[in-house]
């Protein structure tokens, strides 16, 4: 059986010159690849106790929902602004770029439960930030952060290091 970084293609000098993409579509496109990371990123966080499962689309929720599904927990989707049809909460944050707002169904949280957040990727570590501040601002508690792959260059560990945080793949670069 293949080793989990082996369904990952790396594509040098994408989107610009001196960056290395590290493709998810690659490891979804492989049932194989695709089973051994959520196995992968379950076991990650098998000894935590959680209520509830909150992942960003759209990848977030291709990794979160089997994980939701595997352990009988329910799942929270937040969303680009705009595509919620309830009430909600929002949160903006910075981008290289420009920036961003996302959203969750303002009912979606209790006050006192127990987050596992999960998401294919860090980097920065602002678009988790920005979720725990939603998930917070509605009396939530995070107990733990998986994504499949760490760009650990980018230092998002650092900026969550009072959160739990796990990866499947651990980058060294960016």
């Amino acid at each position: 059986m293949k080793k989990l970084e082996e369904y990952v293609v790396s594509i040098p000098d994408f989107p610009e010159q001196g960056i290395i993409f590290r493709d998810v579509t690659s490891v979804l496109q492989d049932a194989e690849g695709l089973q051994l990371a959520i196995d992968t990123m379950q076991d990650k966080v098998k000894d935590l106790e959680y209520d509830v499962v909150v992942g960003p689309e759209s990848r977030g929720f291709i990794f979160g929902t089997p994980i939701a599904y595997n352990n009988k927990k329910p799942f929270v989707l937040i969303r680009k602004a705009g595509k919620l049809p309830r009430e909600t909460v929002s949160t903006s944050y910075e981008l290289e770029y420009g920036s961003a707002t996302l959203e969750m169904h303002k009912d979606s949280i209790k006050p006192g439960q127990k987050i596992l957040v999960v998401d294919d990727l860090i980097a920065t570590g602002g678009t988790t930030e920005a979720m725990i501040k939603m998930i917070e601002g509605l009396g939530g508690e995070v107990v733990g952060i998986v994504v499949l792959i760490e760009l650990a260059g980018l230092k998002g560990r650092e900026r969550l290091g009072k959160y739990r945080l796990e990866s499947a793949i651990c980058y060294s670069g960016k």
